[in-house]
């Protein structure tokens, strides 16, 4: 990873940056209370005046040198089109395939706006991107050539299967533009979303950008599960921008499609890694002090498994990776992250005693009040302190469901055999589980259907979790975080 340049420029002076959807802006302006982790930021009266509703515009040091820091904090987001555009020219593409001719043909027309306009491999037509396939010991290696052969694609052929993430750093090996865009074969991906990308890189610190990704319509419509997929897709980020590192709440990209200046990356992925390489980049870049973007106006498409062997394994295979990411970021890979007081409201409350609300409650008061007296600057410490533990509260209660559910659901179906009180756990659980989520989601599903898929998506994924975490003989993958500090 290449360190970024000690006093580099900020964001161009003309762009914009715009405050988190989720940040509240208390005390007249004066007080932020949001970012990545979530903290409560005092502005001075010249800061507070630099914006301009929740937009601050970039017009001078003061105001870049402001933008940076919020932007590093999580606070802000750059507005897109306030970008300067990037060039197309400086872009190589890298494709890791293993057979599927089709799927490629179909992402290579997209890419190059026409099915057959090359006529030599590896030379470009006029104004052609470069693109390099590498063909990951396919069965059928001259079916992918002869598809590359049709774009003008490059190729290059490894004699064994070393899985995307060494197929991609064969690729970038051979990349000589200032960007790489990574693509996955299964994907639809046209220029315009490239371009929308591109335009992060005004930021010198910005070393990654990923677009959000959406399900391939099917040509016969979807069924339940390919419903489920296009609403609650694993890939699928969500609506709003955001700065991506470790316990953020956008906390890793996929590799299905990615953007990233060439020097910032090394040696690349993570050879040995065959799950859970993208998430294992973003941490690295994160922790070499480099920025990585998660940027939804740019968008492509998946082709999502929609028959239930197909999807459940994916499903696990994801879920297999937590152990090799515990291995290598052993502090970031905690299904759950709590402070000893929200553990304890939380214990307090699975345990459904007749003193468990009011403990919970007293436990919640000493939290509001310890707080209050932290935010001296506050012009409202204790009403600031209240919002800040219901929200801490409510993320506390969430991840615990996730955990009941998803993460730990072997033991917890063990333990509901001889517990009633589990058992209920569990059952509440699951219902307001589904209720946020299918309202959330507004997915194209019924309540009943969307609740099947969801505990099957959990099954599966916590499935593939204790796999992993029994083939490594650790349980660091499934060990909650109680801090004291954040």
């Amino acid at each position: 990873m290449t360190a970024p340049v000690p006093g580099a420029a900020g964001l161009p002076v003309g762009s914009f940056v715009r405050l988190n959807r989720r940040v509240r802006v208390k005390d007249g302006g004066r007080a932020l209370i949001g970012g990545a982790p979530t903290r409560v930021l005092y502005l001075s009266a010249a800061a507070a005046r630099m914006f301009e509703g929740r937009e601050l515009r970039i017009r001078d040091r003061p105001t870049a040198t402001l933008a940076d820091r919020l932007l590093e904090a999580g606070i802000v987001d750059p507005v897109e089109s306030s970008l300067p555009p990037g060039d197309l020219a400086d872009v190589t593409y890298v494709i890791p395939v293993r057979d599927r001719p089709a799927a490629l043909a179909r992402l290579l027309t997209a890419l190059t706006g026409r099915s057959a306009s090359f006529s030599e491999t590896g030379r470009r037509g006029a104004g052609g991107p470069r693109i390099v396939v590498v063909d990951d010991a396919s069965v059928d290696a001259a079916a992918t050539a002869r598809v590359a052969a049709r774009f003008g694609a490059e190729v290059i052929a490894l004699a064994e299967n070393v899985g995307p993430a060494a197929a991609r750093n064969a690729g970038l090996r051979v990349v000589t533009t200032p960007y790489v865009a990574f693509a996955d074969s299964d994907v639809v991906a046209h220029p315009e979303a490239v371009e929308t990308l591109l335009t992060h890189f005004a930021d010198p610190r910005v070393a990654l950008v990923a677009p959000r990704v959406l399900g391939l319509p099917g040509e016969r419509g979807l069924n339940w599960i390919g419903r489920y997929e296009d609403a609650r897709s694993s890939l699928d980020l969500g609506e709003q921008p955001a700065i991506v590192r470790q316990r953020a709440p956008v906390s890793w990209v996929s590799s299905t499609f990615l953007v990233a200046r060439v020097d910032a990356l090394g040696d690349g992925f993570s050879a040995d890694m065959r799950v859970g390489e993208d998430v294992d980049l973003v941490w690295r870049l994160a922790d070499a002090g480099l920025r990585v973007r998660y940027e939804p106006a740019a968008t492509v498409w998946h082709e999502h498994r929609t028959t239930v062997r197909a999807w459940l394994a994916r499903k696990a295979f994801y879920g297999t990776g937590a152990h090799p990411l515990a291995q290598r970021h052993p502090h970031d890979i905690a299904p759950a992250v709590l402070a000893p007081w929200s553990a304890a409201v939380v214990a307090a409350l699975l345990a459904q005693r007749r003193w468990s609300v009011p403990v919970a409650l007293a436990i919640s008061a000493v939290t509001v009040w310890r707080l209050a007296g932290k935010l001296g600057k506050s012009e409202h410490p204790v009403r600031v302190a209240a919002g800040l533990t219901a929200n801490g509260l409510l993320a506390s209660l969430v991840q615990a469901m996730a955990l009941l559910l998803r993460h730990w659901w072997p033991a917890v179906a063990i333990g509901c055999l001889f517990s009633r009180r589990l058992r209920r756990a569990v059952l509440v659980a699951h219902l307001v589980d589904v209720a946020i989520e299918h309202r959330r989601t507004r997915v194209r599903l019924d309540p009943l259907r969307f609740g099947l898929a969801r505990r099957l998506d959990d099954l599966a994924y916590g499935a593939g979790v204790w796999v992993s975490a029994l083939r490594g003989r650790s349980w660091g993958a499934l060990l909650p975080d109680i801090r004291r500090h954040r």
